[in-house]
């Protein structure tokens, strides 16, 4: 399951990010946000437009606005 597809209020943890997806810039920024394999994330809220784009994904005390394009690239475990 990727990170996208998590509802709100789900805890789960990375298990495997898809870089190659990424434009090498996006993921410079995300490693420095601490989004990578190990992290522990929830999603706090989704988009209420069409496309529910951006995600609130919570990890650890901090909230981070996520497009659904980049939670797509990442691989997720339930906690």
């Amino acid at each position: 399951m990727t990170l996208e597809g998590l509802e709100p209020g789900t805890r789960a943890r990375i298990v495997a990010v898809d870089w190659g997806r990424l434009a090498p810039e996006d993921g410079v920024r995300l490693r420095a946000l601490g989004l990578d394999a190990g992290a522990r994330v929830a999603v706090a809220h989704r988009g209420v437009f069409g496309g529910r784009d951006p995600l609130a994904i919570m990890i650890g005390r901090m909230t981070v606005a996520l497009r659904r394009s980049h939670a797509a690239a990442m691989e997720v475990e339930y906690l």
